[in-house]
């Protein structure tokens, strides 16, 4: 059963505080040695490494490493009326958001003559992994597609792992999902293989497949295990990132008010992602804590992937942090970081508003993580392993370029050609100050 920590009566530096919470120990160093192999076949051998890989990892060789537009298309004829309008209201309500997180365009006159201007432009290709494993994703479809279409993205493509079950085709929702987005350009490629194919692009090898099965992209996103997380690691600087995701985590920071049904119910949400994902209650009520962890024996008994939520509460990643009070709450999630962070105390609202990390802030009983997941309209990729601290969430951000346009006329540079000569001197680079002086 989950553990305890007992943070009360004690002051801890920050550097103590980090020592004392509950993390995930993923070694994406091991795992990088393991795919950089992979990696490295799929750049030289492209459509024959990603077919062996196909064999070996998954069980099955698909016939078509590219899905085929007519499959995409059945997937959605064939797909269950409430799954779908469920999709197309989470498309919808994802996409509202998103519509609003581009930034504008702005240009400064900073002298007569002198203009700096600063563009958006979005990155040309763009990959999208969904993962295929202990489950399936097509709500990550979503999140990633929606976010590059609204950033102006030209072109997209998404890979999933093929299903041995589904004659070697990825997920039936995720290919429908694929489609109700207007994404046709669809691999049965999972794990590190697929980041190698987005990243380095794949000779095709077979009549199917053509001369070239896959053009290498731009930027690679989306979640995925350790060794898709190595993948990443690894390519970086071939191909921008979103992030090494790690397993996925939720911090709650709850007083004696909360409902101790629903933070029990929370908790085992996210603990069922993945038998390493975190969960974590912060407290300083001790009735609280007592009353979720009997809540938690219930829910254990009682739900789906029992063996894997068990695994993941009693894990060293996951624990009840008891405090003084909720000043020490703050301090705690603050320093922890959490992907998801649900507030359910008195004036949740403004507690919220001192956090000062977290990928996702969840605001009050109503606000479950799970809501977040799916249909809130906010991104539900979000840093993990205390990136927070540094990184945001997946957005429209993620696929923008930020580059700036300068126009000086003669008189705006004749005005600082002196200034600029004298720089370049105290620098040791006079040839920049000639570049100026040439022009008079």
């Amino acid at each position: 059963m989950i553990s305890r920590i007992d943070l009360r009566g004690r002051e801890l530096s920050r550097r103590e505080l980090l020592a004392e919470l509950p993390r995930a120990e993923v070694d994406v160093e091991h795992a990088g040695a393991v795919v950089a192999p992979i990696l490295d076949a799929v750049r030289t051998r492209g459509a024959v490494a990603l077919r062996e890989y196909a064999e070996r990892f998954d069980g099955v060789r698909p016939a078509r490493l590219r899905v085929a537009a007519q499959d995409v298309a059945a997937a959605v004829d064939a797909l269950d009326p409430d799954v779908r309008e469920a999709l197309e209201e989470t498309i919808r309500r994802v996409r509202e958001v998103h519509s609003a997180q581009r930034p504008d365009d702005f240009t400064v006159q900073v002298a007569p003559g002198a203009q700096v201007r600063q563009r958006w432009l979005p990155v040309r290709r763009v990959g999208l992994y969904v993962p295929g494993g202990l489950a399936v994703y097509p709500s990550s479809v979503v999140m990633n597609v929606v976010a590059a279409q609204e950033a102006g993205v030209g072109s997209l493509a998404v890979a999933s792992p093929p299903q041995k079950d589904s004659d070697g085709l990825p997920d039936a929702v995720v290919l429908a999902t694929c489609a109700l987005l207007g994404v046709d350009e669809v691999y049965a490629v999972g794990g590190a293989q697929a980041i190698g194919m987005f990243a380095y692009g794949a000779a095709g090898a077979e009549e199917v497949d053509g001369e070239t099965l896959c053009e290498p992209v731009d930027v690679v996103t989306g979640p995925g295990n350790v060794y898709v997380a190595a993948a990443k690691r690894l390519v970086r600087g071939v191909v921008g990132i979103d992030a090494e995701a790690g397993p996925t985590e939720i911090a709650i920071l709850a007083d004696a008010t909360a409902d101790p049904v629903h933070v029990a119910a929370d908790l085992v949400s996210q603990a069922e992602h993945d038998p390493l994902a975190a969960a974590v209650l912060v407290t300083p009520s001790v009735e609280l804590a007592g009353a979720v962890e009997a809540k938690l024996v219930d829910r254990i008994d009682s739900t789906f992937h029992r063996g894997r939520v068990a695994t993941a509460l009693d894990g060293s990643q996951s624990a009840i942090v008891l405090v003084d009070d909720l000043e020490a709450g703050l301090d705690v999630v603050n320093a922890y970081g959490a992907e998801h962070l649900e507030i359910q105390t008195v004036d949740a609202a403004a507690v919220a508003e001192r956090v000062t990390s977290a990928g996702a802030i969840f605001v009050g009983a109503y606000s479950p993580v799970s809501l977040g997941d799916y249909m809130a309209g906010s991104n539900h990729v979000l840093p993990t392993g205390g990136c927070a601290h540094f990184a945001s969430g997946l957005g429209v951000h993620s696929f923008l370029r930020a580059v700036q346009v300068i126009e000086y006329d003669a008189d705006a540079l004749g005005q600082v050609a002196d200034r600029i000569v004298a720089l370049a001197d105290a620098e040791g680079l006079p040839a920049h100050g000639e570049a100026v002086r040439a022009r008079f």
